[in-house]
């Protein structure tokens, strides 16, 4: 047995209810789990020796098959709807059973792991799977312990998973033959009917989601870095917003791209790898994620290849959510700790297919929860064919709604508290359409960007006058060096102002409709900061 081969020490299935297998491989490392999994047919490799998968069916999270067990420990707690759907105790243990005694007649592979850097307040995850690349997905994704602690080790919580398992609606209680099941006090984890690994991803950020806000921890959807001077930045942002690429500065490291805690001891990643969106990646426009792409260890999630595995990044035809996955090691410039201090700027990103935002705003601690709680960008429907080119708005509250097991309220106010007691500069920036909508403006200078985020970061944004501007009460400067003053206004930058001030009253309009979810739960601080349709 090679020294790869070798398992863990410790009890691959204990706590996890699956008694025995036909074989069980613990805590593989890379080279032995991109073998099994060659060896399994479960892959091939690309020409730079990245294992290439294709997940079928599932290309994406089933946000309508993810259900939380109602249990009576949390149930009032639980923030129930469309996403977080009951599921009752004895349907969940049914499945839970049905799903242990389908493991026992497989091969299985067992990954012993933590998330969250912090050591105070990190969760040990046992995953058992019937796929080597699933595994080797996990260890790439989340923290790989050290050798010395791996015998021993006791989860905290247990992903049981079996992408080829079929859940039956008549049977379980469930909406189709793919159910993600969560129990909080059983600490299990039942994904089935999906080969999809970012369930596995987001599963254990639902469970930081749950148990950090009850240790005055606010768990975050944002990305991190650190500069020089060990200031601290986050950034917040939901697809195409330029959450990845903005986080990624050649003059500061990198503490994690996705997932955040963050305490009395400043801020901490939760994850030890990236899981980057690819398709249409271009070596010039992001080096350092391109090259982590194409090296042996990585997984690749329904990209495409030719027949000698060179990889077509612009390739969309079996999903436009290619992805890449990959440890945090494989990027220079990254903060291998996991960890720093307590942010001294807040950034959140929108993408306005609308055009009315600008490129930079500073916000009050009251304007900065309203956004928080908002959650807004805007996509663009024309890029799916068949669709027609209006920008469409779409809200994620606390930019991470799928993934929110407690009341939005509850984040919304921790933010705010940490806000106040670190004195952050919080930060609205708009990476969308300048000089018109979609179809009319075009998209904003990544260079302008760049050059604004230098200044928020540097201080120097901060000393230059500023104005507020009418329609969403966002105070913008009026001159920065090296920015056409026409872009900083957004009004400026459109032929038609008339046009401008529709277009930017139906966004306001928007925001309120979406804003009347969550009004009830907030201070008249808040309330007073929220944007306002004309009458």
């Amino acid at each position: 047995m090679t020294a790869a081969h070798k398992p863990s020490k410790s009890q691959p299935l204990a706590g996890t209810g699956v008694r025995a297998a036909r074989a069980v491989h613990a805590n593989l490392l890379p080279p032995a789990l991109v073998a099994e999994s060659l060896r399994r047919h479960e892959g091939r490799l690309s020409a730079d020796g990245a294992l290439m998968v294709e997940t079928g069916e599932h290309t994406g999270r089933s946000m309508k098959d993810k259900f939380v067990v109602d249990e009576a420990s949390v149930s009032d707690d639980i923030w129930w709807g469309e996403i977080n759907q009951r599921m009752s105790a004895e349907k969940f243990n049914g499945l839970k059973s049905r799903v242990q005694a389908y493991l026992q007649g497989q091969e299985l592979f067992t990954q012993d792991l933590y998330a969250g850097a912090d050591a105070e307040h990190r969760v040990r995850v046992r995953l058992v799977t019937t796929q080597a690349w699933n595994a080797l997905f996990a260890r790439n994704m989340f923290i790989r312990p050290p050798a010395e602690d791996l015998a021993g080790f006791e989860p905290d919580y247990v992903i049981l998973h079996a992408p080829l398992f079929h859940t039956d609606p008549a049977v379980d209680g469930v909406r189709s033959t793919t159910t993600i099941a969560l129990s909080f006090e059983q600490k299990f984890i039942v994904i089935a009917g999906s080969e999809y690994a970012g369930e596995m991803k987001k599963s254990i950020f639902t469970v930081m989601n749950w148990l950090l806000p009850s240790k005055r921890m606010l768990p975050m959807h944002c990305s991190a870095n650190i500069g020089k001077d060990s200031d601290v930045a986050l950034f917040f942002g939901l697809s195409g917003t330029g959450k990845t690429t903005l986080s990624s500065d050649p003059d500061r490291l990198l503490i994690g791209d996705d997932e955040h805690g963050w305490g009395p001891n400043g801020v901490f990643n939760f994850e030890g790898g990236c899981y980057a969106k690819v398709i249409n990646l271009s070596a010039e426009a992001e080096p350092a994620i391109y090259a982590a792409s194409n090296r042996f260890g990585t997984v690749l999630e329904n990209v495409v290849a030719d027949a000698h595995g060179k990889i077509d990044l612009d390739d969309g035809s079996l999903t436009e959510n290619t992805r890449s996955c990959y440890p945090v090691e494989f990027i220079p410039g990254v903060e291998l700790s996991g960890q720093g201090g307590q942010p001294k700027n807040v950034f959140m990103l929108t993408c306005d297919a609308f055009g009315v935002l600008p490129p930079i705003s500073k916000l009050t601690p009251a304007q900065a929860m309203y956004h928080f709680m908002s959650g807004y960008t805007a996509t663009v429907a024309g890029t799916v064919k068949g669709a027609g080119n209006e920008p469409k708005a779409t809200f994620s509250t606390c930019f991470g709604h799928p993934f929110l097991p407690r009341h939005p309220s509850v984040y919304g106010q921790m933010f705010a508290d940490l806000i106040a007691e670190h004195g952050a500069n919080c930060w609205l920036v708009n990476t969308g359409w300048s000089g018109g909508a979609y179809g009319t403006g075009k998209r904003m200078s990544i260079h302008h960007t760049r050059a604004l985020l230098r200044g928020a970061l540097d201080g120097s944004l901060a000393k230059v006058a500023f104005q507020t501007e009418p329609f969403f009460g966002l105070s913008i400067p009026r001159h920065v060096p090296g920015i056409p003053d026409g872009v900083l206004n957004p009004r400026d930058s459109w032929a038609d102002k008339a046009a401008y001030d529709r277009t930017a009253r139906d966004l306001v309009a928007r925001f309120e409709k979406n804003f009347a979810n969550f009004e009830g739960g907030v201070g008249a601080d808040v309330k007073a900061a929220a944007l306002r349709a004309a009458a």
